[in-house]
């Protein structure tokens, strides 16, 4: 483990678990590396999670009963993380942290990072149902004016503009998600050194 990360140790000295399938493992390290960089801790920093209820969210869910992130995860009724997911969160030292809510503005109130994502992964069949429920669910500048003023803006891409985030947000003075995207290459080249050694 590499001592100018020592917030990452518990990602990586926890073992392999079923309720990682459907996760991004890679993805969210750089996603945590993202959030240190910009806010320089990770334990008690809110996240506001709007998007498909999949692998991204799984992942946030896991990394932040891990790493004592607040994860509020707002989406549609009807739309449940994974039993599995659910169960390994439950068992982890930060199981409080993780919120499920309808309400977007519950979630987004206060949040230091507001987490948008796609509301159709990749192989869903019913695109044009999830597209009208999750319309309400979308982080435009109106989302953004509800979070915490200096609160930064996030999507592991690809996103949908006029979709799951407006172009003004992506694009925006908030929005990190090129620094984001980035950090994945450091992230994996990281991995790579520690499984290579």
């Amino acid at each position: 483990m590499c001592p100018e990360a020592p917030a990452l140790k518990p990602l990586v000295a926890t073992p392999p678990h079923p309720a990682c399938v459907g996760s991004r493992k890679g993805l969210k390290t750089a996603d945590l590396l993202t959030i240190q960089e910009r806010r320089g801790q990770l334990e008690g920093i809110k996240l506001a999670y709007a998007g498909d209820v999949f692998n991204v969210c799984h992942s946030l869910m896991i990394s932040g009963s891990l790493m004592g992130l607040e994860v509020w995860v707002a989406r549609p009724p009807g739309y449940e993380p994974a039993a599995r997911v659910m169960e390994f969160v439950q068992r982890q030292s930060h199981a409080a942290n993780i919120h499920l809510v309808e309400d977007l503005e519950e979630a987004l109130t206060e949040a230091d990072v507001v987490y948008g994502n796609t509301w159709h992964s990749m192989g869903v069949a019913n695109v044009e149902q999830r597209l009208r429920d999750f319309a309400p669910y979308q982080i435009n500048q109106r989302a953004m004016a509800i979070a915490k003023p200096d609160a930064i803006f996030m999507h592991c891409l690809p996103g949908y503009r006029g979709e799951d985030m407006a172009d003004k947000v992506i694009e925006g003075a908030q929005s990190v998600v090129f620094d984001q995207a980035e950090n994945r290459m450091h992230t994996e080249k990281a991995l790579l050194y520690l499984l290579l050694r």
